[in-house]
C-alpha cells in the first residue's frame, strides 16, 4: 500500500514551478496503438517524433495513473496542475485515443470533489470515452461507495467490469478491496469467478487488455507490490495469444514480458516514488531537482501479437538518448 510519509532523502527539494516544468518534460502518462493484433506503447513524449507514426494504427488509447487530487505535500504541491499537464499532451497528440483508461488512486482521499476536479479535468482531453478502476486512496470510508457512484456506474461488485472495443476485449479489475497483509492486492473469488466466465467467451485469438490499480505481478514483495491471488486471474489469460497487462500504484514505468502475457506500469501524474528497495518504504518521493529529470522517464514498448519479445527502450529526462 501506498503510504502517506513522504521519504525525503534530502533537504533540496523543488519549487512548484520547476516541478511542473520537469513534470512537462516527462509527458506522464502513455498512448498505446494497436495495428494488426500489435500493441505497442508510447511515453506521450515520443508521440511526437517524426519515426513514431501512428496514422496505421487501428485505434489508440491512453493510459494514465495515480493522479492523487487531493495530494499537497512537498513532493507535488499541485497536483492538479500537473495532471493538467498531462491532459494538455493528451489533447495534443497526432491522433486522438478512441478512450482513456486510469489505472486508480484518481484521488488521495476518496472526497467528492476530488472526484470531480478528476472528471473535469478528463474531460478536457475531449475523449469519447473515459474508464476507471479504483486504487487504494478511492475507497476510504463507505467502502469505496463514493468512488463508484461518481466512477462506477454500471459496474459489477466492487466496480468491476469489461468490454469490447473494435475486437479488443478489455478487463477492468479491482484489487484493492481487501487488502492482504504487507499491503498485497487481492481479487478475492467472487471477482476471479466472473473473470473466468468473462473470459471463456472469447476466442483465443481475440486481445485482451486487462488493467488494474496494483500489478498483476510480484515487483516487490517487501513493500506490498503484487496482488497475492493473480496466478489464478493469469491461468485464465494464457489461452489468448495477446495479452496486455497496465497497472499502476507504483508510480514509475517496469515492464514484464511472461510466456503470451504483457506487464506495463504507469508513471503518476502526481509525484514518483522511490525505486524497489532504495527507501525505508514507498511512498511520495521529494528529489533534488538536479535529479529528477532521471527519476521521470520515457519508456517506449513494442509488443508483438504471439512470439517476438517485448522491446523495451528506456529514455531518462536527463538524457535524449536511449538510456544504456
Amino acid at each position: 500500500m501506498t503510504h502517506d510519509v513522504s521519504y525525503e532523502p534530502d533537504e533540496d527539494g523543488i519549487d512548484r514551478r520547476g516541478f511542473l516544468k520537469c513534470m512537462a518534460w516527462a509527458g506522464t502518462g502513455m498512448l498505446w496503438a494497436l495495428t494488426g493484433g500489435t500493441l505497442k506503447s508510447y511515453g506521450l513524449g515520443r508521440v511526437f517524433d517524426p519515426a513514431a507514426d501512428l496514422r496505421q494504427a487501428d485505434f489508440t488509447f491512453v493510459q494514465i495513473s495515480d493522479s492523487h487530487i487531493g495530494f499537497d505535500r512537498a513532493a507535488n504541491p499541485n497536483v492538479v496542475a500537473t495532471m493538467q499537464e498531462a491532459i494538455a499532451k493528451i489533447k495534443a497528440l497526432p491522433t486522438k485515443p478512441e478512450f482513456l483508461l486510469h489505472t486508480g488512486d484518481v484521488s488521495h482521499s476518496s472526497k467528492p470533489q476530488e472526484f470531480d476536479t478528476v472528471a473535469q479535468i478528463v474531460q478536457g482531453a475531449g475523449i469519447a470515452q473515459a474508464f476507471y478502476v479504483p486504487g487504494e486512496h478511492d475507497i476510504l470510508g463507505a467502502n469505496g461507495k463514493t468512488y463508484r457512484e461518481r466512477f462506477g456506474k454500471g459496474t459489477l461488485g466492487d466496480g468491476w467490469y469489461s468490454f469490447d472495443h473494435r475486437g479488443v476485449h478489455c478487463v477492468g479489475l479491482v484489487n484493492v478491496m481487501n487488502l492482504k497483509s504487507g499491503g498485497f492486492g487481492s481479487l478475492g473469488p467472487q471477482q476471479l469467478e466472473w473473470l473466468a466466465r468473462d473470459l471463456k467467451r472469447h476466442k483465443s485469438s481475440t486481445p485482451i487488455v486487462v488493467f488494474a490499480h496494483i500489478p498483476l505481478w510480484t515487483v516487490y514483495p517487501d513493500w506490498g507490490w503484487g496482488t497475492a491471488d493473480s496466478a489464478q486471474a493469469l491461468s485464465y489469460l494464457r489461452r489468448f495469444g495477446s495479452v496486455t497487462v497496465l497497472n499502476g500504484h507504483i508510480h514509475q514505468t517496469m515492464q514484464k514480458m511472461e510466456g503470451n502475457i504483457s506487464f506495463h506500469t504507469a508513471m503518476s501524474t502526481a509525484f514518483p516514488q522511490p525505486k524497489p528497495g532504495t527507501a525505508p518504504s514507498p511512498g511520495p518521493l521529494k528529489v533534488p531537482a538536479e535529479t529528477l529529470r532521471s527519476v521521470l522517464g520515457l519508456t517506449s514498448v513494442d509488443y508483438v501479437e504471439h512470439k517476438s519479445p517485448l522491446a523495451v527502450v528506456d529514455t531518462t529526462l536527463a538524457s535524449s538518448t536511449p538510456a544504456p
